[in-house]
């Protein structure tokens, strides 16, 4: 049986879901082509058809990590920076209840141990999400401000071992943010 015209890009996309998903979780050391291969229910072979190497695999996940956690948003779009901290910074996010957590958060401490391809894939996202903010803040120097409270704020809060401490954080680093208005 031939297979459809489609069907490298969906095997593409189910590895690309798959890896974007535990590299999240666990950091590029603690994940093997194997588990993201059995995640997307396919086999080792296929990965050689899509990705050169496990970094190839790691910068272009990224990608998808953002643009699927970016597609998870409970608003649309969010009006003010307000609700956009407010939709960021919950212990939901956190906790990696979410669909898809954040890469910049959740990769920030794995990044710097990377090759200039997931550097750079890295950079472009942060780029993204500075753009976005700066929809919702006066000017740029406050976007990155805001940017960097919410992504530190996310991911510090991820590190601490008392959820109710990192709750209390959370909370702080959504009354920090800067509105327009400033």
């Amino acid at each position: 049986m031939a297979w459809q015209k489609n069907h490298k890009g969906q095997s593409k996309d189910k590895i690309l879901q798959s890896a974007a998903m535990l590299f999240t979780h666990h950091g590029f050391d603690k994940v093997s082509i194997d588990h993201v291969m059995q995640k997307a229910e396919l086999t080792r072979g296929a990965f050689y058809s899509h990705f050169s190497s496990k970094s190839d695999l790691y910068a272009q996940a990224i990608t998808k990590a953002a643009q699927s956690s970016r597609l998870s948003k409970v608003t649309n779009k969010p009006q003010s920076i307000e609700e956009f901290g407010k939709y960021y910074l919950t212990s939901q996010h956190r906790d990696a209840q979410c669909q898809q957590p954040c890469p910049l958060a959740f990769l920030v401490s794995d990044i710097s141990q990377q090759n200039k391809q997931v550097t750079k894939t890295y950079t472009k996202v942060f780029n993204h999400f500075v753009i976005e903010a700066e929809k919702h803040s006066k000017d740029r120097e406050q976007a990155l401000q805001n940017a960097v409270l919410m992504i530190g704020g996310l991911a510090i809060s991820r590190a601490l071992e008392d959820k109710k401490f990192g709750d209390e954080l959370l909370q702080a680093c959504q009354a920090g943010l800067a509105p327009v208005s400033q």
